[in-house]
């Protein structure tokens, strides 16, 4: 099955009726302005995220994911950053639109976010219970006692003794201050939750541990999850759905099983043949040859281009999304050819066997 475009219409926000879909974007595009230039660091992003799912948004340095994610709290920061256009609709209410008193209550409460780095995302001069508190007592109208047990027991489903409250960050180790960086996230039982590079400041060990964790609350308390990654083997751990970034475009789409199995946009390929083959030993890593281009420079057709061994002189100008099975979607006009389907499964074979 083979469609161009096929979803673009069907999905606008007067359209949803899914008591399911508590994250929806569309067309999403993020500017930095600034003196002389503009980084385009998202161009036309659509994503859905329904109730207990696990999304991956993979990519390198500087594809966009971050500013996605900071997008659905409208926390761009501006200037320079400005949110050019689109939707973005939490449990419903499109945030893009609401005042700061509207967004302050929808921030912890309906939506979470884990920041990339704990070691700079907690105040050091005041208790982590205090700081879980804060944001109980102020969504949930609980007294300042209430507030305070709550936040121990809070540290307690994180994995941290309840008696710690009374202690500061310098106190804790990197992995320590993620989980209490995770607990002021969870406090308020949000619907969404975005954990933007969770883990990256941690050593494996406790890395697993803490993914671990996350993968069993996010069950607990029924939410759905955007995990922005460069990782490959986080989103393999813990995410059921991909969504692949490249220059500020999703340009791959589909479940854990379709994109891992028969990824479709060279530069998902290209990702995993950057990876080391535990299998074979003997296999050499190909690296994706070139850099990311210039986001205030970016080509009118596909950005992955000139990286790309597939491209043609169209795909300098113009490039089309298509959709395989249902769900699998790649944003990459080769596959207009019938003749790039064969060698798509050639790929794909010849990808599984080694």
């Amino acid at each position: 099955m083979n469609t161009t475009e096929k979803n673009n219409d069907e999905m606008t926000l007067g359209a949803v009726h899914d008591d399911d879909v508590l994250l929806e974007i569309k067309n999403l595009v993020v500017h930095y302005e600034l003196e002389g230039e503009t980084v385009e660091a998202v161009n036309g992003v659509d994503l859905t995220l329904r109730k207990g799912q696990t999304l991956g948004l993979v990519g390198e340095t500087g594809a966009g994911k971050t500013s996605t994610a900071l997008s659905v709290l409208n926390l761009v920061q501006s200037p320079p950053g400005k949110i050019k256009s689109g939707t973005i609709s939490v449990c419903g209410q499109d945030v893009l639109k609401m005042t700061p008193k509207q967004l302050e209550k929808v921030r912890g409460k309906n939506v979470s976010m884990i920041f990339q780095d704990p070691m700079t995302a907690l105040n050091p001069v005041m208790t982590v219970g205090a700081q879980i508190a804060e944001s109980i007592k102020y969504h949930e109208g609980l007294s300042a006692e209430e507030s305070v047990n709550k936040a121990a027991e809070m540290l307690k489903l994180v994995g941290i003794p309840r008696e710690r409250a009374v202690e500061y960050p310098h106190q804790f180790s990197g992995g320590m201050k993620q989980r209490v960086v995770i607990a002021i996230a969870l406090a308020c039982s949000p619907q969404v939750l975005l954990a933007d590079e969770p883990t990256s400041a941690l050593d494996v060990t406790i890395q697993a541990q803490v993914l671990d964790m996350m993968r069993d609350l996010k069950e607990k308390m029924g939410m759905a999850l955007l995990m922005v990654t460069h990782d490959l083997g986080v989103v393999a751990k813990i995410c059921d759905s991909v969504a692949v970034m490249y220059a500020g475009k999703i340009v791959e789409y589909g479940t854990l099983n379709e994109v891992f199995n028969t990824p479709l946009h060279p530069y998902t390929e290209g990702l995993f043949d950057s990876l080391p083959n535990i299998k074979n030993r003997n296999v050499k890593l190909k690296p994706i040859p070139g850099l990311m281009p210039d986001p205030t420079k970016l080509p009118p057709g596909c950005a992955f281009e000139p990286r790309c061994r597939y491209a043609t002189s169209e795909c300098k100008e113009v490039c089309r999304k298509h959709t395989f099975g249902g769900s699998h979607t790649v944003l990459c006009t080769r596959y207009d050819d019938p003749e790039f389907h064969i060698e798509l499964k050639r790929r794909d074979r010849q990808w599984q066997r080694d």
